[in-house]
């Protein structure tokens, strides 16, 4: 089943929920105590559960839309997500390989997604 682009979208969608989360979460650990109650009060940690339980939902209606090997390998976006936040957010820096790591993951997923396109095209050869 090809890919629909509510599911693509949704899955999109998600890395940016996902991503934000692991962001709350390591403003979250800089002031963490190790018990229940600095756990339990810590409202960036909270939140970044929250998020990320929305986003595993969400993950499984949305395939739904379409293959797992079509759809999965969207979730790499997370790493271009959290690395530009992390310089927004956290002031930490990009050297040029973070950013050539950036890029090979951009032009990995777009070949994922040509190649499912392909092999879509083919199956509907034969």
């Amino acid at each position: 089943m090809a890919a629909k682009f509510w599911a693509m979208a949704t899955m999109f969608f998600i890395t940016f929920l996902t991503s934000t989360a692991q962001i709350l979460w390591k403003i979250g650990s800089e002031s963490l105590e190790f018990n229940i109650f600095s756990i339990i009060t810590n409202y960036y940690l909270i939140v970044g559960l929250a998020l990320y339980a929305i986003g595993a939902g969400m993950m499984i209606l949305s395939f739904r839309g379409g293959d797992v090997s079509s759809l999965y390998p969207i979730i790499a976006t997370s790493y271009v997500w959290v690395s530009i936040m992390s310089i927004w957010f956290l002031g930490e820096g990009m050297g040029f390989y973070k950013w050539a790591g950036v890029t090979v993951i951009v032009i990995g997923i777009v070949m994922i997604g040509y190649g499912s396109r392909e092999s879509k095209a083919m199956a509907g050869a034969l």
